[in-house]
């Protein structure tokens, strides 16, 4: 049995993949120092002709230049090949010239008696055009091409992040997308980059070849005669032909890569091949079909012209645009039956299933300024600093807002909508401002109207009386302004509902990062994602901020194992966020000022609650506690004091459920949320009557 051969460490990681390109370069520059024989240079010009069209049959087919990212080495490597192989076989020539044409492989001698057709000058012209277009039109017109494109794309790169970022933002595009857009991007710029550069090579190339020739023609005469004793006309047959073949087999598959690099760097982006372009582009069009044909059959009519083949290719132009005519009628024809018949021939599948945005906004065309990027869109930075801002005072970044233009909407007017239900609305006017007057009167002229967000009296202005009215001690906002307040207010007022539970999870991972420990042993081994997304929604709905998740997860790792129950759980979180909640409606001072409940009062709402009947408050009851809480309200407002109602732990969550849909600025706090440095002083009491 033979021993298994393990091979060494630093060679098992690599692949065959990894090594055939360092070993293709090391057998290129080998071809420049060894010698080789006939028959694998027969081998090698044979492989240089079919990389050469592999390559352009790549360049065509592609839709994209970053399809082809590799080209730029690509270009590099094959010209690096043909000038190897145009040094091996120069030696093959110099050294075995004198013997005949096949002396340096049967492909070099193909091609001279080939091209050449028994006449050395006609073959000399003949690679000297070839090398003429190569170098002068081809090479050097990809290069201007890619140096421009270079230039263009790297002027435009800014805009484009910026393009990238206004999508993100919108909620267009997620973040994946963006960072592929952006990769992207940056892709495209270093190839165009890298081709400016690549194409040096090429032109090099072309120099050299006309170099190489002149060196093997000369080299090759002086070698025939002085050291091989050939006649000029003998030694000047074989080493011309030898000379000419060896510069054409390696100039047609130049001439190749450099069209396929023109056609890389020259071609517009379409999600299209270059073959679907020209069909679509060119001879797509019957009518140009038809005026070429009509133009050939009168040049075919001239005496002295060639007839049959003018008019021959003249009825073929006209039978394809027929044709094409013909196919396109037929196209117009399937589009125009009923809707009912083409969705009866398809079934119906998932992708009819069309998904709510979260958070969307609709806008009329007249507003559509505000919203466009490529317009700079001022809104559109605004919902970012609102989604910011959010985050950072809430505590979880909210669903990014879909943007779209509605034409059933009249031309000023916004809706804005959660899950697809609209939640607000109003209209805004594009270059005009809206004035508020915190006094409520409004004595400025122009359209008066409501400010959208809170109700104010406000008056639409022209932008010329802004300087006016700020005298006159208005708030002044502009348009996009205003649907930005408008939003932001409904969003802080709709967190819970957009609290969902990918927002938890996500809200989770982030803790994670910062704190694995916490959240790795309390979810879900305490309690499940589902319940603590119901707490947190819970104080959501009572404007309590969930930014300190250390002190909830602490809370809840506490109370959990005791109880599922997301109210009561809420509950016990309210009171370890007490000195927070307070200090959200009173930033300052010790003292906090409250509303209280009459002692029968809070005993009748006790008796009613521990009877069960939460929420069925006797009609009377209900109203009379209503008018005294509107009231009360009322009164610490022009106090300048926070509406907050101070009432036992028990009634807390009754009253704030009873009371949140009329009076949705008063706060209902427990006893135990004060906490024991605020001190508490009673400046308006409820009295019920049963």
């Amino acid at each position: 049995m033979f021993a298994s051969v393990r091979l060494p460490v630093w060679l098992q990681g690599l692949n065959s993949g990894a090594l055939a390109a360092p070993l293709l370069i090391i057998v290129v520059l080998a071809m420049m120092v060894l010698p080789l024989p006939p028959i694998l240079l027969d081998l090698l010009f044979t492989f240089n002709i079919a990389l050469a069209v592999m390559v352009l049959l790549t360049s065509v087919n592609t839709q994209k230049p970053l399809e082809f990212a590799a080209f730029p080495t690509v270009l590099l490597v094959t010209t690096l090949l043909r000038l190897s192989l145009n040094v091996a076989s120069s030696r093959v020539v110099l050294i075995d010239g004198h013997s005949g044409g096949a002396a340096a492989g049967q492909v070099i001698e193909a091609f001279g008696h080939f091209v050449i057709g028994g006449n050395y000058a006609v073959g000399i012209v003949v690679f000297v055009i070839l090398t003429v277009i190569n170098f002068v039109v081809i090479t050097k017109g990809a290069g201007r091409i890619a140096e421009v494109s270079a230039r263009f794309t790297l002027d435009a790169m800014p805009g484009k992040q910026m393009a990238i970022d206004a999508d993100l933002n919108a909620g267009l595009i997620g973040e994946e997308d963006a960072r592929r857009r952006r990769s992207e991007i940056a892709q495209e710029a270093e190839f165009y980059g890298s081709m400016d550069g690549a194409s040096k090579f090429v032109r090099g190339d072309a120099i050299a070849g006309v170099l190489i020739i002149l060196i093997n023609l000369i080299g090759g005469l002086i070698v025939g005669i002085a050291q091989h004793e050939l006649s000029f006309a003998e030694a000047a047959k074989n080493y011309t032909l030898l000379t000419i073949g060896d510069g054409l087999v390696a100039q047609i598959p130049a001439l190749v890569i450099s069209t396929a690099a023109g056609i890389i760097v020259s071609r517009v982006g379409t999600g299209e091949s270059i073959g679907q372009q020209l069909v679509k582009q060119l001879i797509a069009k019957p009518q140009v079909l038809i005026v070429t044909a009509a133009i050939l059959g009168v040049l075919g009519l001239i005496p002295g012209m060639p007839n049959l083949i003018f008019i021959a290719l003249a009825a073929a132009l006209g039978g394809a645009a027929y044709w094409i005519t013909q196919r396109a009628q037929q196209t117009a024809v399937i589009e125009q039956k009923p809707v009912e018949e083409v969705v009866e021939s398809h079934e119906a599948t998932w992708k009819d299933v069309t998904l709510l945005d979260t958070l969307g906004l609709e806008v009329g065309y007249r507003l559509i300024p505000l919203v466009d990027q490529t317009q700079d869109g001022e809104l559109l930075r605004k919902i970012k600093g609102i989604r910011k801002k959010f985050a950072q005072e809430v505590g979880f970044l909210p669903p990014a807002v879909h943007i779209r233009d509605n034409l059933e909407l009249k031309p000023n007017e916004y809706r804005i909508k959660l899950k697809g239900v609209e939640i607000g609305g109003g209209a805004a006017y594009a270059g005009m401002l809206m004035a508020i007057n915190p006094a409520g009167e409004n004595t400025l002229p122009g359209t008066p109207t409501k400010d959208p967000a809170f109700g104010l009296p406000a008056t639409w202005i022209e932008a010329s009386l802004r300087e006016h009215a700020l005298g006159l001690g208005y708030t002044v906002v502009d348009s996009g302004t205003v649907i930005a307040t408008h939003l932001n207010h409904l969003v802080q007022t709709h967190a819970a509902e957009l609290l969902g539970r990918q927002e938890v999870q996500a809200l989770l991972d982030h803790l994670n990062r910062e704190a694995p420990k916490l959240a790795e042993d309390i979810v879900p081994k305490i309690i499940p994602v589902a319940t603590l997304q119901k707490v947190l929604q819970i104080l959501l709905e009572e404007n309590v901020h969930i930014r300190d998740m250390h002190t909830i997860l602490d809370r809840l790792a506490e109370h959990a194992p005791r109880t599922q129950d997301p109210q009561e759980l809420a509950a016990q979180i309210r009171v370890a966020l007490g000195r927070a909640i307070v200090q959200e409606s009173f930033p300052s001072g010790q003292e906090v000022s409250v509303i209280s409940l009459d002692p029968q009062l809070e005993k009748l709402l006790l008796q009613a609650l521990q009877s069960g009947e939460e929420g069925a408050l006797e009609p009377g009851l209900a109203d009379a506690l209503m008018r005294e809480a509107a009231a009360a309200v009322q009164r610490q407002e022009a106090l300048g004091v926070p509406p907050v109602l101070l009432t036992p732990t028990a009634l807390r969550v009754t009253l704030s459920r009873f009371l949140r849909r009329s009076l949705p600025q008063l706060r209902v706090l427990a006893h135990a949320e004060v906490p024991n440095s605020r001190t508490i002083r009673v400046s308006a009491l409820l009295g019920g009557r049963s």
